[in-house]
């Protein structure tokens, strides 16, 4: 089953408007590709032997590869945008709502160095995993084109009198979908909101965390969560919601898995409490 944005970002509106914004966006010109595979698929269809073919061929694949161009430019400036623009503002979004839950003053928050530095860490990570997937879209029509091609030449040149095999051409060369690394395959708009919802609710909560240690001096935090989700994994047997951690498990854990609705909430009351272990409950 399917999770959606709002699922996996819990109840934080301003954040699933801004994944849900650019999951749009990125399915939009993902359609571009597959839009273009079809009307060139039409085209190498209706190619016969005679003078001139290898010219229409070529002035096809042309045409196609100008739509390829066109996705990677669209697609990479969204990237750009998401990564200039709609993950800091999750990150600042992630430390607001970190100032409200601890009832603190909201003008403490303020891009200071720190912050900076660690906005540029994750948009960096981030940016680069979105654009090997652009580039990865990339080399798959690529190679789609160059068989296409082939596959229309051999039947220009008498060598198949079948037509081309466009379902076959399709079902080897699938542009609607992304390859995960076990090599399974994933329809793009699935891909694309869990992988942005991912991105967006470890900014968001990088941002809770990192305004709780150094504007509030915060050394534990609440941790929020689904009830059966773990710590560290989702089948991890210690379960995460309602138990105080550390500043530095918060840290290295922000969230579990993707789809994780995991929030924190700074307790700068705790400070000093000698008696508390991260994992007790709240």
């Amino acid at each position: 089953m399917t999770t959606s944005v709002r699922q996996q970002t819990g109840e934080r509106p301003e954040l699933t408007a801004l994944i849900t914004a650019a999951t749009l966006d990125l399915v939009r010109q993902w359609q571009r590709l597959v839009t273009a595979q079809d009307t060139l698929l039409r085209a190498l269809e209706r190619i016969r032997p005679g003078l001139g073919a290898t010219t229409r061929i070529n002035r096809y694949i042309a045409a196609f590869n100008e739509q390829v161009g066109e996705f990677s430019r669209l697609a990479r400036a969204l990237a750009e945008r998401w990564a200039a623009h709609d993950l800091p503002t999750a990150y600042r979004d992630g430390a607001l709502r970190a100032l409200r839950e601890a009832n603190a003053d909201l003008t403490l928050f303020r891009w200071t160095a720190d912050h900076q530095a660690a906005i540029t860490a994750l948009t960096a990570t981030f940016y680069t995993d979105l654009v090997g997937r652009i580039q990865e879209a990339v080399r798959r029509a690529q190679a789609f084109a160059r068989a296409a091609q082939d596959a229309t030449r051999d039947v220009t040149l008498g060598r198949n009198h079948a037509g081309i095999d466009s379902a076959t051409l399709v079902r080897d060369h699938p542009l609607s979908t992304v390859i995960y690394r076990d090599s399974s395959r994933h329809q793009v708009k699935d891909w694309a909101r869990s992988a942005l919802a991912y991105q967006g609710a470890v900014t968001a909560n990088h941002g809770a965390i990192n305004t709780g240690r150094l504007e509030l001096d915060a050394a534990w935090f609440q941790c929020v969560d689904g009830p059966e989700c773990g710590f560290v994994s989702h089948p991890d047997t210690d379960h995460a919601d309602g138990t105080i951690r550390s500043v530095d498990d918060a840290s290295a854990y922000p969230v579990a898995h993707h789809g994780c609705i995991r929030q924190w909430i700074p307790r700068p009351d705790l400070n000093g409490r000698r008696d508390l272990v991260s994992g007790d409950p709240a």
